[in-house]
């Protein structure tokens, strides 16, 4: 009994044995790839904010209460148009006061031309002297000097009194307004009257990296071809929606932010229905074209100590192989600088959980 046993015992482990040894020797199955060259175009979004093109702080220009407030909080407004009203009544009377000096003065300018006048004949007629030619002459001048002040003083009052009536430099809608009907004001105030964005266009501010300017200004060769050749650039608003107008970068950044090694740039966007608002946030998509390149998904790449690393096929078995990308992509795809060649079968798919000479068999 003891030896029939120990028979099939012994049956049994030759049995596993047997198809551990098939199992070692069964190649795995894995997805792959058969590189190839195309044209291809990588998206890459950048955080972004946006400014009007023409902000404008409306602050008074002379002191008073605020009389009338004819502008409503975000209307939209037109360029000269009246938006508050200053106590005019003070800056009134002390334009009434310097055109009664005026008035005045003119007066006294003309007596003097009288006696000057006079006197020139007299002088004429050797009845007086030059002393007193001259001392009239200078009466006269005098008097004109106080003429053109008094003209001075009507002026800077008129001025004033103008400076009552606060009007919009600029075309576009209307911030917010804290203060009211009998604040008093002054132009040393904290906060201004109301702030006008001209929203007509709106600025919308990213930053790349420096090495991310640099491969694109040599790719197009220099910086005016980068911003004449550079396609438009797409909008994701904050809700995550595409804006449904492009944009056009107009303005690259000739200093890096030494804190942070970015470039700024700058793109225009039309903004007819005003949905864009200064301040606002969103992302930049710029998108780039490279034609007959090698592109593979991130997804068969691995990394290993800041270097780019995939599996090729090569006789049935794993091959590690370093491969050198270009250092903007879209996040889901690289394209391949160096390292593959057209034909090669890459491992798609778990790349980082192999290892070097594993068989495998292809199924694309």
């Amino acid at each position: 009994m003891k030896k029939i046993v120990l028979f099939l015992m012994t049956g049994f482990m030759v049995l596993v044995s047997c198809q551990e040894k098939k199992q070692e020797k069964a190649a795995f199955v894995y997805k792959t790839i058969r590189v190839e060259r195309s044209n291809q175009a990588v998206k890459v979004g950048y955080s972004a904010t946006m400014k009007g093109r023409e902000i404008v702080e409306i602050r008074p220009q002379v002191s008073g209460l605020i009389t009338k407030i004819l502008i409503a909080e975000g209307q939209n407004v037109s360029k000269g148009q009246t938006l508050f009203v200053i106590d005019q009544v003070p800056y009134q009377e002390a334009l009434n006061t310097a055109e009664a000096a005026l008035k005045s003065a003119k007066a006294t300018e003309a007596t003097a031309q009288l006696s000057y006048d006079s006197k020139k004949q007299l002088h004429t007629q050797q009845v007086i002297g030059d002393y007193d030619l001259q001392t009239a002459q200078q009466a006269l001048l005098s008097a004109q000097a106080q003429v053109a002040q008094a003209q001075a003083q009507v002026a800077n009052a008129r001025n004033s009194l103008s400076y009552t009536v606060v009007k919009s430099p600029v075309k576009g809608v209307a911030g917010m307004i804290p203060y009211h009907v009998g604040a008093l004001v002054s132009s040393n105030i904290a906060e201004p009257l109301i702030s006008v964005c001209d929203d007509s266009e709106m600025w919308v501010y990213f930053s790349l990296s420096e090495r991310e300017v640099t491969d694109l200004t040599m790719q197009y060769g220099n910086l005016e071809a980068f911003m004449q050749r550079m396609p438009d650039v797409s909008l994701l608003l904050s809700n995550g929606k595409e804006y449904d107008q492009k944009g056009r970068v107009d303005a690259v950044s000739g200093i890096v932010d030494a804190s942070t090694g970015a470039v700024a740039l700058r793109a225009v966007f039309p903004n007819p229905q005003h949905l864009l608002r200064n301040g606002g946030t969103g992302t930049v998509v710029v998108s780039t074209v490279r034609d007959g390149v090698i592109v593979i998904p991130q997804t068969a790449t691995f990394e290993l100590q800041n270097k780019v690393f995939v599996y090729r096929v090569v006789e049935g078995k794993t091959k590690q192989t370093e491969i050198q990308v270009a250092p903007i992509d879209d996040g889901t795809t690289y394209i391949v600088e160096s390292g593959l060649t057209e034909g090669d079968v890459i491992i798609a798919e778990g790349a980082g959980l192999l290892k070097e000479g594993v068989e495998v068999t292809i199924d694309n």
